[in-house]
């Protein structure tokens, strides 16, 4: 009894002495997202489109921190002339493609009051329905591989924040090489 007494009394003190350098957080965000598509059977404006998710961070100390999230982001996109001059009018321009992201991203000065992000993106097509008629999935592949780097104003416990990420992996699954780029801006609150 005395030495599950002594173990549970230095895994408190652990605990508690780790707590004022470490952080763990949990919260919800949302914001918007300009797309593009750099191909030229896409059109090269950026389009507007959402995210919305959840983010979970843990503070190493006030310097560096590690940050994951899984969100839902809408694509928008068009598809030029000369790609719908070789199909016709099989389908609508416009593309609606719905990813589920998950960046894993380093925390630089996380205790600041701007915080910088950078890491890796994963993302899935999550788009259900089959048809080409009614969305893009015939049209792009199911996973997108990505670099993500931004900034984040942390006006506790709200967080604003401003992303560019750059898409590394081919997207389209018809025609010549496409690759995505985003712009997202979004607020967040920690929720504790």
């Amino acid at each position: 009894m005395t030495k599950q007494i002594l173990f549970l009394s230095v895994l408190f003190s652990l605990a508690a002495y780790n707590t004022s350098f470490a952080q763990f957080h949990l919260g919800a965000k949302a914001g918007a997202n300009l797309t593009k598509i750099d191909s030229q059977s896409y059109d090269d404006s950026f389009e507007l489109g959402f995210q919305v998710g959840g983010f979970a961070y843990y503070d190493f100390s006030d310097f560096i921190g590690i940050q994951a999230e899984v969100l839902f982001n809408q694509t928008n996109t068009k598809v030029t002339d000369e790609f719908s001059d070789v199909f016709g009018e099989a389908f609508d321009k416009d593309k609606t493609l719905n990813y589920i992201s998950v960046p894993l991203l380093l925390r630089l000065n996380s205790g600041g009051l701007i915080t910088i992000n950078a890491g890796p993106q994963f993302s899935f097509l999550a788009d259900g329905n089959e048809t080409v008629l009614a969305n893009g999935k015939k049209l792009f592949k199911d996973t997108d591989f990505s670099a993500v780097a931004g900034l984040e104003l942390n006006l506790h416990p709200v967080i604003i924040s401003a992303r560019y990420v750059w898409g590394f992996t081919d997207i389209s699954d018809v025609g010549e090489e496409a690759n995505s780029h985003q712009i997202q801006l979004g607020v967040g609150l920690r929720l504790f």
